[in-house]
């Protein structure tokens, strides 16, 4: 972390990079730091990405994988490849989520929501730190949004993430349209969760698209960012020092033109430079 709360190299608005973006994100002459899926890279960089790291622009890998919210400890082995990723890259941290995505050696598919017990925080708060321990750089953790919660939780989401960082030292990855999904779900004001959360420890945030459907909204990083969200990055900046933001997108890519829109929009509702 830099003196005034940032990291280091990631700044301004960036953007997801996917391999069918690639020549579009390698034709952003402003790009400061983009993201890639940790689990996408092996041995070796590909190509465009290496010539955006080349360039200076820092490359953040954010792990799907870890399963940190399990009840099982981390797989070492999964650590070191997230390890491995980050010195690929020259990263400047790396982030993952806070969910569980096996249980008893079945693989869910997904990211599923961790029930807020004290239990719970514990099982958590001890994979970080195996975590933390094999990492050569900072580790930011995202809440999930989620289509329901646990009965037995015990905790808000705002108290268990602030815990959660509390007892961990690490650093939080905001997702803005999570903080919609989650509110909107619960049928609760989204802005009164966002003053919630403990955002002096926001490293960068997320921006995605969702859409509604059978009374819930789904996150689903394929429909474009919708009005609320990008309400609730103004609000977001009108409170805390305008943080690094990030446009996620995962399938159904639009035309080039659209992607720019939005991270032009992006930019308006920060004040950030245009990339």
């Amino acid at each position: 972390m830099t003196a005034d709360g940032t990291v280091a190299g990631v700044a301004g608005v960036g953007i997801g990079w996917r391999p069918e973006i690639a020549g579009f994100v390698a034709d952003l002459a402003g790009l400061r730091f983009c993201e890639v899926i940790a689990e996408t890279i092996g041995a070796t960089v590909p190509a465009p990405l290496a010539e955006l790291r080349d360039r200076g622009v820092a490359v953040v890998p954010h792990g799907v994988g870890l399963s940190l919210g399990g009840a099982e400890p981390v797989d070492p082995a999964r650590v070191a490849r997230l390890a491995r990723c980050a010195r690929l890259l020259d990263a400047p941290l790396v982030s993952e989520h806070v969910a569980f995505v096996r249980a008893g050696g079945v693989e869910a598919g997904h990211l599923l929501p961790v029930p807020r017990s004290r239990e719970a925080l514990a099982a958590i708060v001890a994979n970080v730190r195996r975590t933390q321990a094999e990492l050569p750089v900072p580790l930011a953790l995202e809440p999930i949004a989620a289509l329901f919660d646990w009965p037995d939780d015990e905790l808000t989401e705002a108290e268990f993430l602030a815990e959660l960082l509390d007892a961990t030292g690490a650093l939080l990855l905001l997702d803005v349209a999570n903080v919609y999904a989650n509110a909107r779900n619960r049928g609760t004001d989204p802005l009164a969760l966002l003053d919630a959360l403990p955002l002096d420890r926001v490293a960068y945030v997320h921006v995605a698209g969702g859409t509604g459907h059978g009374g819930l909204y789904h996150d689903t990083h394929a429909h474009p960012v919708p009005p609320e969200v990008f309400d609730l990055v103004r609000d977001l900046c009108a409170r805390h020092r305008p943080p690094a933001l990030l446009l996620e997108r995962d399938d159904h890519y639009p035309p080039a033109a659209d992607l720019r829109a939005e991270l032009d929009a992006l930019a308006a509702a920060s004040g950030h430079p245009r990339v």
